[in-house]
């Protein structure tokens, strides 16, 4: 959809999200993938995940909890994973309240309550506060489960957290990103390249290629990239986090073989995902089972 198609038919859509966000979703999944929504027997893991997003995973406590950033917090703390966490200089209801004078240079300030409201700050002398917080004063009064049609994410006080910034050899880091089935880790892609030549690499969980789940159009790295030697413990880990859930993406860093946990994933980009083939798509639906019954 092009822009200005897009911002003529914005209005439009947010009114179909309240109305009836089971018809905004079929819209949004025919728009993109260019396929018909199958809602009432999914067979594909694009249309399970759909299932997911408007029936089960709004009433599920732990996934409404887990999927902001405080509530998963909490969740590795209970099962003995706080060593995953990443350290947080403090949780904060307003911009206003936060204390920069005792920040490091450097930091990450992200919502709570959102998959995509982040800032990296690269040196904190350098800032526009002012800008900054009339950024964060948006993102705080967005409902972001509304305005994605993600109703469990509505379920989030929208809050500020402020986190150390991992660096890599003074880059981001590499982003693992764990697509765990019914708690079995089965598939993954990889993040390299963030901030400059940002590329998406797919795989197996045993480090084969699985180039036919590349998606939405995204390229993946020019070579392999090499398996860290301590991939076993990740999968695990993965696997441990994601045991209650259907379906969950785990997201880790592993910095000089020391991991660090970022985000779990519930609804991967909405679960609106256009695959390089299709039959990817197939495939990963075989993987995932969901009661479709009592919804």
């Amino acid at each position: 959809m092009n822009k200005f198609v897009r911002t003529i038919t914005n209005p439009l859509r947010a009114v179909l999200r309240v109305v009836s966000p089971k018809a905004y979703v079929k819209l949004q999944y025919k728009t993109i993938t260019g396929n018909k929504l199958n809602l009432e027997n999914p067979v594909k893991y694009t249309e399970k995940l759909q299932y997911l997003r408007l029936y089960t995973y709004p009433k599920d406590k732990l996934v409404c909890k887990c999927a902001g950033r405080i509530g998963a917090r909490e969740y590795l703390k209970n099962i003995g994973y706080e060593r995953l966490l990443i350290k947080e200089y403090g949780i904060f209801d307003s911009f206003d309240e936060i204390d920069f004078d005792a920040l490091p240079t450097q930091c990450v300030i992200k919502t709570t309550h959102s998959s995509q409201m982040n800032y990296i700050v690269w040196d904190k002398f350098k800032e526009n506060w002012k800008k900054l917080k009339r950024l964060f004063n948006r993102y705080l009064r967005t409902n972001y489960g509304r305005k994605t049609c993600e109703p469990h994410y509505s379920k989030i006080r929208p809050q500020i957290i402020v986190e150390k910034l991992l660096l890599e050899n003074d880059t981001t880091p590499i982003e693992y990103k764990i697509h765990c089935f019914n708690g079995k880790a089965r598939s993954m892609y990889i993040v390299t390249g963030r901030g400059k030549d940002i590329r998406y690499t797919n795989y197996y969980i045993d480090w084969k290629r699985f180039d036919a789940s590349q998606f939405n159009g995204w390229k993946s790295a020019d070579k392999d990239i090499e398996k860290p030697a301590n991939w076993d413990e990740m999968v695990k880990i993965a696997e441990d986090l994601a045991k209650p859930f259907p379906f969950v993406r785990v997201d880790l860093y592993n910095i000089n073989e020391r991991i660090y946990f970022s985000e779990l994933t519930f609804t991967p980009a909405k679960g609106t995902l256009k695959f390089d083939d299709e039959k990817a798509d197939y495939e990963m639906g075989e993987w995932l089972q969901i009661n479709t019954k009592k919804n």
